[in-house]
């Protein structure tokens, strides 16, 4: 449906969606940093995620009568993405030990730059002039965050944020140019987010397996991590996307690191300065930019 051509109150509904759900995505580090200081490592904490989350897409689903059957083209796709998907998460929350959740969170929202350099390499989709000054912009965005109140950011939680962003745009891509193109988003959402889970399950089996939840308060946590920033987030993108487009659903969605970084501040204690508020502002003019003129030119 075109925006231009929907009734008043449709489209504010869509809008008012789209705000939601990435400020739901935004809430990362309100509920897995509690976990981590219980004593939950990345991994167990992404196992639970994913886990809760395949069991709300797949009740939506059977709710929805949509079912869980897909083609065996579509599973193994599916499946296939969902690694680079859990291994996006995996990076970023990894970096939640090495540096500030807010400014990791702003650093992941690079992704549309890798998913645009992507589709220029390997199919010959042509950028222009918006692409290399958002990619100017990101850089120094990211040269100004390096630089934090209390020193220096880890390098190390910058690669694995970077890494985090590639990794999401190798999802974005695969699935774009797959036979997954067409599957529904919420079929989608269910394999990958099964697919993941598999994957962190594993990874914990071997090292040292999966910590427990113990209390009331790490379940609500590991609940809420998985509500709202995995199901909720995507239900309510999803659906806005359907009402007003792609372009300003995915342009919203610098709502995401901002709430991160709110959250960050508000509830953990961290600290901005001055050229870390100019570096995020960089980055997320450098993200609209792409999002908005980076394919035409």
């Amino acid at each position: 449906m075109i925006s231009n051509v929907l009734h008043p109150t449709m489209r504010a509904k869509g809008y008012v969606l789209a705000i939601v759900g990435s400020m739901c995505y935004g809430l990362n580090p309100l509920f897995a940093l509690p976990l981590y200081g219980q004593g939950v490592d990345p991994v167990s904490v992404l196992f639970y995620r994913y886990s809760f989350a395949v069991l709300l897409i797949g009740m939506l689903l059977i709710i929805k009568v949509e079912g869980l059957r897909i083609k065996r083209k579509e599973f193994l796709m599916s499946m296939a993405m969902g690694l680079f998907f859990a291994l996006s998460s995996l990076f970023l929350f990894l970096s939640f030990n090495e540096m500030d959740a807010g400014i990791a969170s702003t650093i992941l929202f690079t992704y549309p730059l890798f998913v645009v350099l992507m589709m220029a390499a390997f199919f010959k989709e042509k950028t222009g002039v918006a692409t290399w000054i958002s990619l100017l912009c990101a850089g120094l965005g990211i040269g100004l965050l390096y630089k934090s109140d209390g020193g220096t950011l880890s390098t190390y939680g910058i690669i694995l944020v970077i890494l985090s962003a590639i990794t999401y745009a190798v999802y974005l891509v695969g699935v774009n140019r797959s036979v997954l193109h067409s599957l529904p988003t919420l079929k989608l959402a269910f394999y990958a987010t099964l697919s993941g889970a598999m994957m962190f399950g594993l990874i914990s089996i071997f090292d040292g397996g999966i910590v427990p939840l113990t209390t009331m308060s790490m379940w609500g946590n590991a609940f809420g991590l998985s509500f709202f920033t995995t199901f909720l987030s995507l239900a309510l993108v999803t659906s806005s996307i359907h009402i007003i487009g792609s372009t300003p659903a995915s342009i919203i969605g610098a709502l995401e690191p901002i709430t991160a970084l709110a959250v960050s501040l508000t509830v953990f204690g961290g600290s901005l300065t001055i050229p870390n508020c100019i570096g995020i502002a960089l980055i997320i003019t450098a993200v609209v930019v792409i999002v908005k003129f980076g394919r035409k030119g």
